[in-house]
């Protein structure tokens, strides 16, 4: 499948608090996996910029369906907005605003449930690097376009990258988690601590529910699978599109779900691109413009779809569409089925 996404261009428009935090704040607490599954003595407890505390909720939130977007220890706009419809779950339809009230502390009901959303499982883990992590094939990703074109895949450039997206982090997070390991120079065997995430999608592929209907907010940058009842079943932070190049308004459908997708590049489609320069079908793969996964929406060259760069995911503007790191966009994807009517609002 080929498909037309206005998007393929990032343009910053709000600071990065979650993706950058760890830069600015140092963790009060070293990252370990005692520290990390240590539950808090009292509660309400106020939620960290960074540290332990932090990167459990994020954890915990991503298991339990209200993702945090990347995961990385640092709490930033999804993992905040994430909490909070976690824990004031009326049908998001009944906000009139982006979000409900703002959730900067979490108390001891809402960490219970919290707690058992995401199963009894342990937080982190240690993950023993196959073979196949390190079989590649790794591609170095160009920034023009046309370079792009003829490259045999859009791979991850890297194991290390491949393992981050894996467990819903970065690089650099994952080298903060171990500290003694050169992630540039993995082995077969080498050990690496975790985020104990769903890594394969084969919970993801279990889902039994089957999402009724989804709801975009354009200046709340989510998106959200309701079920019948109209209550939440899974939370996604989002990029939409800039106040210049908007996401369409009103009601749509999904009409169709390709994995995998070439991505063809169509300049008349970009504001900032001259009409006069020619097309480009980019190969499929990970950094895909459009991620691991398209969903096509009814209004033609709009869809939902995965990222190359899912540290950006709520913090940018896309050029319309609905951009979801690639994990969050498979776990959309199970759940959808041609004719989910989607809401944008």
């Amino acid at each position: 499948m080929k498909h037309f996404c206005r998007l393929a261009i990032l343009v910053a428009s709000i600071p990065v608090a979650g993706a950058g935090a760890q830069q600015k704040t140092r963790p009060s607490t070293v990252l370990n996996a005692v520290s990390i599954e240590k539950m808090p003595a009292k509660f309400p407890v106020r939620i960290p910029e960074t540290g332990p505390l932090a990167l459990q909720l994020q954890i915990l939130l991503d298991r339990a369906g209200f993702s945090p977007g990347i995961v990385d220890g640092a709490w930033g706009i999804n993992a905040t907005k994430a909490v909070t419809f976690f824990a004031k779950p009326e049908d998001s339809a009944r906000f009139k605003g982006d979000s409900p009230p703002k959730v900067v502390s979490i108390d001891g009901p809402t960490y219970g449930r919290l707690r058992s959303a995401a199963g009894s499982r342990p937080l982190v883990r240690w993950y023993s690097v196959s073979s196949a992590d390190l079989k590649g094939p790794f591609t170095t990703i160009p920034g023009n376009v046309y370079k792009q074109a003829k490259l045999p895949c859009m791979c991850y450039s890297s194991a290390a990258e491949g393992l981050a997206e894996k467990f819903h982090t970065s690089a650099k997070f994952l080298a903060q988690l171990n500290p003694r390991v050169k992630l540039s120079d993995l082995q077969p065997g080498t050990k690496l601590l975790v985020p104990n995430v769903d890594d394969d999608g084969s919970s993801m592929a279990r889902d039994t529910a089957v999402a009724v209907r989804l709801i975009i907010s354009k200046k709340g940058f989510w998106t959200q699978a309701l079920d019948a009842r109209g209550k939440i079943i899974y939370h996604f932070p989002s990029t939409l599109g800039a106040e210049y190049d908007p996401s369409p308004s009103g009601d749509f459908k999904v009409t169709y779900v390709s994995f995998d997708p070439a991505y063809r590049y169509q300049p008349k489609l970009f504001s900032e691109v001259p009409d006069d320069q020619p097309q480009a079908l980019l190969p499929a793969g990970p950094n895909s413009p459009v991620g691991v996964v398209w969903m096509s929406l009814s209004k033609p060259h709009y869809g939902i779809h995965g990222t190359p760069t899912p540290e950006t995911i709520g913090y940018a503007n896309s050029h319309g569409c609905v951009r979801l790191t690639n994990w969050d966009a498979l776990r959309l994807s199970y759940i959808l089925l041609d004719g989910t009517p989607v809401e944008f609002r």
